[in-house]
Parts: C-alpha cells; structure tokens; sequence
C-alpha cells in the first residue's frame, strides 16, 4: 500500500500539462517510429520530410522515391494514426466504465458491443459480399455494435432497472446470444472463407485508410469532450449512487449517457479495427496508480496512454515475424494479461 501510494504521490507532484506534454512528445516519437520500421526501413528524416510535405507544413524539394513516398503517406501513417486513435478511444471507454459501473474489471467489450460488431463483420464478410465497396465491414460491424446496446437497453428497460448491475448483466446476457448467433453464421457460411472472419475477430490496422480516420476522428472528439466535461460526475460515480445523487448527479440519465457515449466510441473503434483486448481494461488503472483517481487527469492521461500501447503494440506486430502481421489483439493480450498479473501480484490494483 505504501508503494502504491508513494507511486501516485511522485506522479501527483508533476503538472497535468507537464504530464500531457511529455506522452503527447512520446506518442510523436512513437508514430514516427512506427511509419519508418517495416518490411522496407526508412530513416525518420524521410518519414517526417514526407508527412511535412504532404501536410504542407514546408517545402522541400523531394530526396527520397516515389514509392517510400507511397509506402509512408498512403500505407503506413494511416495505418499508425489508426492504431493511436483505436488505442485513445479504447482506454478512454474503460475508463468511464469503470466510474458508472463501479466496476474495476469494466471494460469497453462489457456491453456486447465486441460481440455485436463481431455479428456484423460475420455477416458482411461470409454472406453478403463486399456489397458497399471496402467501407462494407467496417458499416456492418458499427450498425452490429450499435445494435447489441439498443439490446442492452432493451433487456435493461424490461426489467424495469437501469442500474449498474442490471446493466452489466443485461450485457453478458446480449454479448453470449450474438456470440452463438455469429458462431452460427460462421457455420453456415463458406468455410473456406471464415479465416478472414477470424483474423478480423483477432484485430489489426492493416487495412486502415484516410477515408476511416475523418469518422473515428469526429466519434473521439464528440465522446471525449463529453467525458471531460462530465468529469466531476464520474468521480462522484464512483462513490455510488446514492451518494452521487445527493451531489445533484442525475444517476440514471447520467449512466446511460455515458454508456451510450461509450457504445459508440467502442463501435467506431472496432469496426476499423477488429477486436483488440485489454487496453482499455490496463490502461486505467496505469494511469490511476500513477496519478491518482481524479477523472480530470485520469480521462486525458487514459487517452494519450491508450494511444502509445497500442502504437507500440503495432510496431512489435509488424516487426516480430516480418513480413507477416501478427494480429494485434495477441499482443495486447500477452503484453496487457501479463501486465495485469504484475499489477495483481504488486497488489497496486486500486479499488472503485
């Protein structure tokens, strides 16, 4: 317990806009590092030469190919700028999740929203084609996400009861029936084509494009506004509930704003991305060990942390068994549940 709370004390003495700056100047260094490793290498001043120029930041004349030029602004830097933005949106929901459940283990797949985006790329990719060109998995999979929380709700709103456990519950009950539903799909559709339905389940960025950055861009700064703003109820949240209504917190609006918020960030996240486990789980708690469980640090530290996991994660998938990508959520499940575990056992787990 000392420990843990001579931890938070260091990481409390150092400025939040100290604290930003240096994982902002990380995450930076990160994306850099990020589009220069690959199958073709490629020195970090060609990369930010390349990515100044087509950001018209400056002019310069071109030293390097055509095709690094390509391999950098249409391969790679979409593909880093994803995996920051899944990574930022993931930790930012699990975060949140955890004040409004007051649950440590919540986490952005609690509410079925991985199971209903999962039902939804089964479907686009072994039953109805590429029918809307290549945006048509990462649709169906944010309409499947969207829908397993309308479920969610309903279940919640059958029983009468719209609180955290009923909530969590109705969620486990939605995330096992899509499951089997999309086992089924799988099942009775083409065989020979439900690899890529697995590949896609185990995540990754491989397919990113600038074209799917503008919405999961837009879904960030929407939710992640909000969250900042409703900080304060967050960290009454954890208190309980008749404890945040007595600080003027409306509970029940509240929660299911938060949840709905969180659906939709989750969802845009997944659909580009597949399923990718543990950062929002780890990250959280990370940064509560480090600073403490004021949501007006935790939430923006969660996002900036969130990014560099999963940067850094992208960078071993793509380096460790060249050319080959390894499936992202294996190595944010290695690296995240070995994590855990070390927290587990340092018993620097912080309660909600």
């Amino acid at each position: 317990m000392k420990n843990n709370q001579k931890s938070t004390l260091l990481a409390g003495d150092i400025p939040l806009p100290v604290l930003l700056s240096i994982l902002a100047c990380l995450l930076v260094l990160l994306v850099g590092v990020a589009v220069g490793v690959g199958a073709v290498t490629i020195s970090q001043p060609v990369v930010w030469s390349v990515i100044a120029s087509k950001l018209s930041i400056y002019s310069i004349e071109p030293f390097w190919s055509l095709g690094r030029e390509n391999i950098i602004w249409s391969v790679r830097f979409p593909r880093t700028l994803l995996a920051a933005m899944v990574g930022c949106a993931l930790a930012v929901v699990g975060a949140a999740l955890q004040s409004v459940t007051r649950n440590p283990l919540a986490d952005p797949h609690l509410l079925g929203v991985s199971s209903g985006a999962a039902f939804g790329a089964v479907i686009a990719l072994l039953h109805t084609g590429m029918i809307l060109g290549a945006m048509t998995v990462p649709i169906f999979a944010f309409i499947g996400a969207l829908s397993s929380i309308l479920l969610v709700l309903a279940v919640a709103n059958f029983s009468s009861a719209y609180d955290a456990g009923r909530l969590v519950l109705a969620g486990v009950a939605i995330s096992f029936v899509l499951s089997s539903l999309g086992s089924l799909f799988i099942f009775m559709g083409d065989h020979r084509s439900s690899h890529t339905v697995i590949f896609w389940m185990l995540g990754g960025f491989g397919l990113a494009q600038w074209d799917q950055l503008g919405i999961l861009f837009i879904a960030l700064i929407i939710g992640i506004s909000y969250l900042v703003y409703k900080a304060r109820y967050l960290n009454v949240m954890t208190l309980g509930d008749e404890s945040a209504s007595t600080f003027g917190v409306p509970v029940v609006r509240f929660r299911l704003a938060v949840i709905i918020i969180c659906a939709l960030l989750t969802g845009a996240a997944v659909a580009f991305s597949g399923i990718i486990g543990f950062v929002g789980l780890m990250v959280p708690h990370i940064v509560r060990i480090l600073v403490g469980a004021d949501y007006r640090k935790v939430l923006p530290l969660s996002a900036l942390l969130g990014a560099i996991f999963l940067v850094a994660a992208d960078i071993i998938a793509r380096t460790l068994i060249p050319p080959e990508d390894m499936p992202i959520g294996i190595i944010t499940g290695l690296i995240g549940g070995a994590a855990f575990i070390f927290l587990m056992r340092k018993k620097q787990m912080l309660p909600q």
